[in-house]
Formats: structure tokens, sequence, C-alpha cells
């Protein structure tokens, strides 16, 4: 199975549908995907995009976003990256540039139209599905129309197969200092889940 996943990641990492859009934008950069499929982590982080750091490193979360979404999963770099914990398919493969007001651009629709399901199909075996943001949840929770805040409210409707999270995004830290609850309930049920996973020879 790995070897089918190997050469789907190959092939994605040929993508280049969106080369005529990214070279339209303020960094005007060449596709690069950011993928890591595996078939054996129990764990999968489903993300926004990459941004301009990690576009230049090609390694996902490896930024301040990423120190704060470990902390939060309470696993250092090395589980992190390691496939047999777990796989990171992020929503755009792809860095999508920036804004005229320098916001980083919503991944492209295309992406996830064009690869995700086939990419899931390849991983069955993913116990635990981390939905970061906006963009992943609108995907795989379709038809919930609230927002960010009440879909991660409303975590323990999805547990244990699927949590909806805020971006980890430094930009965050005003609405972590408004959602107390955040950090004293859901980090601490999250972390539990994450090492029951990662101990479990059945992968629980």
């Amino acid at each position: 199975m790995q070897g089918d996943l190997d050469h789907f990641e190959a092939e994605i990492s040929r993508c280049r549908i969106c080369a005529d859009r990214f070279a339209a934008t303020r960094t005007a950069h060449v596709p690069r995907p950011v993928t890591r499929l595996s078939d054996r982590a129990p764990i999968l982080i489903a993300g926004q995009a990459p941004g301009a750091r990690v576009h230049n490193s090609g390694l996902p979360f490896d930024d301040r976003s990423g120190d704060r979404l470990r902390d939060w999963l309470g696993v250092d770099r090395a589980t992190f990256y390691d496939r047999d914990a777990f796989a990171i398919l992020p929503m755009g493969f792809c860095f999508p540039g920036y804004s005229a007001s320098g916001s980083d651009l919503p991944p492209p629709k295309i992406c996830a139209a064009t690869w995700r399901d086939r990419a899931l199909d390849l991983m069955p075996q993913i116990r635990l599905t981390l939905l970061v943001g906006g963009y992943a949840q609108g995907w795989h929770m379709a038809g919930d129309r609230r927002s960010v805040t009440d879909r991660v409210a409303g975590w323990r409707a999805n547990w244990p197969a699927r949590v909806p999270l805020p971006h980890p995004s430094w930009r965050n830290t005003g609405w972590l200092k408004r959602h107390p609850w955040f950090e004293a309930e859901l980090v601490p049920a999250l972390r539990d889940r994450v090492a029951t996973l990662l101990r479990t020879p059945d992968r629980g």
C-alpha cells in the first residue's frame, strides 16, 4: 500500500494545475506541493495550505504555527514528522501566495477537487482526523454552516474520530485568550487521544 502512496505522492509533486494562478500573485512563485501521506499513521492533519516558509523548506508546519500545533498535540518534532504517527494533507498542497493586503490567499478549490478523495481512499487506517481551520472544516464537515468557533466549541459531537481546531497561527492568540475553554478542556483531551493512538499497537 505504501508503494501506491509513494507513487501517488510523486504524482502530486508534479502537479502544475495552479501554475498560472500562482504566477499572477505578488510572489509570482511556482507550485511546490507539500504533503506527507502514510498507510500506517493513525492520525491525519487536514490543514489549510503551506505558508511562504513551508513553501521554501518543503516541510509542512515548519513554522511557528507548527510549533503551536505540536504543543496542542503534546508531541515533539520527531514524532510529528514520523509517518508511522501522522499523515498531513492540507486543503491546498501549495503556498497560494499573498493578496494585495499581504494576507495569505485561500487554497484553490481545484486542489481538493482533483486530489483529496483519492488521497483519503489510500489511507483507510486513519483513526483521528484533525480539521485545522475553516477550510478543512468546510470540506470535511460539509453542510455545517457554523463558524469555526462554534464548530470547535462543539468538538465533543465529532469525538473521537474528528476534532475541529482553530488555525494555530499566532494571529489567533487573541482568539485563544477569548476562549480559555479551548486550552482548558479540548487540548488536554486531544493530547490524551493522540497519546493513546500513538502507543496502542492496534492504533485504538
